[in-house]
This record gives C-alpha cells, structure tokens and sequence, in this order.
C-alpha cells in the first residue's frame, strides 16, 4: 500500500550488488508510476526513466526543456511506487558543473538509485536525431567530477553517457569512455552504437558496467537481451516502448470511436478494471481504511 517498503539506500545497496553478479540487467522505460509497478509485477530488474519520455509527457520534443525541477519531481513519482531501483536521465545535468552536482543531490533525494549524465552541448538532442553536438573533453569530465563529488551515498551510482560516437567515430568513443571512467563515473553509457560488434568493443576496453540502449527507430540495431548480455552488457533499457505502445494503443482506441461510436470492439485489449484494482492495490487500502474507522472507544 502507498509506497515501496524498500528504502532508497537499501535500493542501491542491491543494484550495486546486482551489477557487480555481472548478469545483465533489463531496465524497461515506465511513463508514469502505475507502469513503473506493472514493471516490477512483470519479473523485470529495474526502471529506467527517460527524459525523453519525461519531454512527451509534458508535450513538448527532447532538447533540452524540462528543468531539474520537473524531472526529479517525476522521477520521485515513479521511483517511490516501485521495489527496484531507478536510473533517471538527467541530461547534460542541468547547467554548469555546480547545477550537476545540485542535480545528483536532488536524484538522491528523490530515491534514484542511478542517474547518467551526457557530454552533449546544452541544450541537448534526443541521442538518435541527426545534428548532435557534443562538448570538449574537458567539459565532459568537469560535469562527471562534479557528479562524484557532489554524491553523499557511496551507493548512488554516476553514470556518464557519451554521445560522441555518432559525431566523431567508435574509436573517439571509446577514448572519451576511458576519460569518462578516470573522471570518475561509475558505469558507461555508450549512446547510438552502430552495432553488436561495437558493444563487444566497449566492452573489452573498459571495466565498469556498460548500458545499452535499444530504443525503437533509433540509429542501431534492435539486440535481443540474449544477444547484449552474450557480449557482456550489464543493464540493457528500452526507454520509450512502453509509451508508444500505450499510444499507439491509444490512437488506435480514438479511431475507433470515432468510427464506431463506442469501444466494444476494443474491449479484449484494454486492462480490465479488475486488473487495475490489483495492481494499485485496492483491497490494501480497503483493509487499512477498515482498521481505522471501524473501531469502538474503549470506557
């Protein structure tokens, strides 16, 4: 009932545990608290929480318009509802390096177990559009000293996208990940990989934990986790499925009502109210509204 029983800390406790098993973990995207639970019920390892999707829910594109403010408020909504730890996207950080290390500190507050922090230019662009730009070297490891440094729970784990393979080549990926890493960043997010063949390099050149991205109609190749986890992966993500599943679905639901005049067709696909009940826990909040109000004052 309410929230998660597991507390922050002892969330990134057990994913840093987890991480360290060398298993690969599977971080599907929540678009909002109620998915964020439907990911724990359906066996998953965690929730990762996209600024992209942070962006569309609000309405507007992925460059760079939602505020510190917003995300770590939403990302408290969706962490807070769920037993397994989050990763929350936090862009380039915010601002400059003191907004970064303002930003890790909200992040902790919030009950992240993770966020990454990308070396792109600020204002950013989603990682698979054309026309990126990414900063020099020494900007990028002053955003991820900061983080560090700014961390109070040992546990809350910093990661350091890196946007640079789809502006200057692998190769100047793969450096800027070892210079990310000697920064201090705690795990490596190698945005846009051409290929599986690329992550396997990534992999044999540094030793922290690597993430994934497979998101849909991106630049790379759609892995299966079998395949990721083959090349040694450690957390694999799909940040935007779920929404344009729920969209599509959506979309498709409008049409026919405006074809049909009302939704019997689309019964079989929707959530029954019984399931919904289920998953937000009705019959716990049923009982503990029981336990208070129906007592009697002892004379």
């Amino acid at each position: 009932m309410l929230y998660a029983q597991t507390s922050p800390a002892e969330k990134r406790r057990l994913f840093r545990e987890r991480l360290a098993s060398g298993e690969l973990l599977r971080f599907p995207g929540a678009f909002n608290p109620l998915s964020a639970r439907l990911i724990e019920r359906k066996g998953f390892d965690g929730v990762y929480i996209s600024g992209a999707v942070l962006s569309a829910d609000l309405g507007l594109p992925d460059i760079g318009l939602t505020t510190l403010t917003e995300v770590a408020g939403r990302a408290k909504q969706i962490a807070r509802m769920t037993e397994l730890p989050a990763i929350v996207d936090a862009d380039t950080g915010f601002g400059e390096p003191m907004n970064v290390a303002r930003t890790v500190q909200e992040m902790e507050d919030a009950g992240l177990a993770a966020l990454h922090i990308e070396d792109q230019v600020n204002p950013k662009r989603c990682g698979h559009l054309d026309g990126k730009q990414v900063v020099d070297e020494h900007t990028a490891l002053q955003r991820i000293r900061a983080a560090a440094d700014a961390r109070r729970d040992e546990n809350f784990l910093i990661m350091a996208r890196t946007d640079i393979r789809a502006v200057e080549g692998f190769e100047a990926s793969v450096d800027r990940a070892k210079a990310l890493v000697d920064a201090g960043a705690d795990a490596i997010f190698p945005e846009a990989m051409a290929s599986l063949e690329e992550f396997a390099a990534m992999r044999a050149a540094v030793d922290v934990p690597l993430l994934a991205n497979m998101t849909e109609f991106g630049k790379g190749e759609l892995h299966t986790a079998q395949q990721l986890a083959d090349v040694g992966m450690n957390i694999v993500i799909w940040p935007v499925s779920l929404l344009r599943l729920a969209m599509g679905a959506a979309e498709a639901g409008l049409d026919e009502l405006e074809a049909s005049g009302n939704l019997v067709g689309k019964l079989d696909d929707m959530q029954h109210r019984a399931e919904l009940y289920d998953l937000i826990d009705y019959e716990g909040y049923n009982r503990f509204d029981s336990s208070v109000f129906n007592f009697r004052v002892a004379r």
